[in-house]
């Protein structure tokens, strides 16, 4: 059998605020459970963040009818103060968050391994989705 390479995903989002700011909304507990689900039926009700390199952390997303929940958890492999955050997944899928500067806005890109039990486009629309719920958070608080 022979091995099947595995494609790494992307998605991105401008943000209209401070690198800083950025920054700190997405590593900080305090605000991850108000921008870490996909739509509004879904929320997360706790994360907790062991923000440093080997540092364990986790957030629980769980659809808002309480009919399912999952703990989202990994664990650090570097972190560059503003600019990467690089983590592996519970599972082995590893994932990149790249912070930049540009002119007028921050640009977060991140890149992920894809899991094995749904689509592509699947996988991609929803960590698309995520971001643009953090787009959405930073640019309103």
């Amino acid at each position: 059998m022979e091995s099947v390479t595995k494609t790494k995903i992307t998605v991105e989002v401008l943000i209209n605020a401070s690198l800083k700011k950025v920054w700190e909304q997405f590593n900080d507990p305090t605000h991850i459970i108000h921008w870490c689900f996909a739509s509004d039926d879904w929320h997360a009700p706790a994360a907790e963040n062991d923000f440093r390199e080997g540092g364990k952390s986790k957030t629980v997303m769980a659809a808002k009818d309480g009919s399912f929940s999952f703990d989202f958890e990994w664990i650090y492999t570097k972190i560059e103060d503003l600019a990467i955050v690089e983590y592996i997944l519970e599972d082995g899928r590893e994932v990149s968050v790249q912070f930049e500067q540009t002119v007028n806005e921050v640009k977060v890109t991140e890149t992920f391994d894809p899991e094995q039990q749904n689509s592509l486009e699947l996988q991609r629309d929803g960590w698309q989705a995520i971001l643009e719920n953090f787009k959405k958070y930073v640019e309103q608080n």
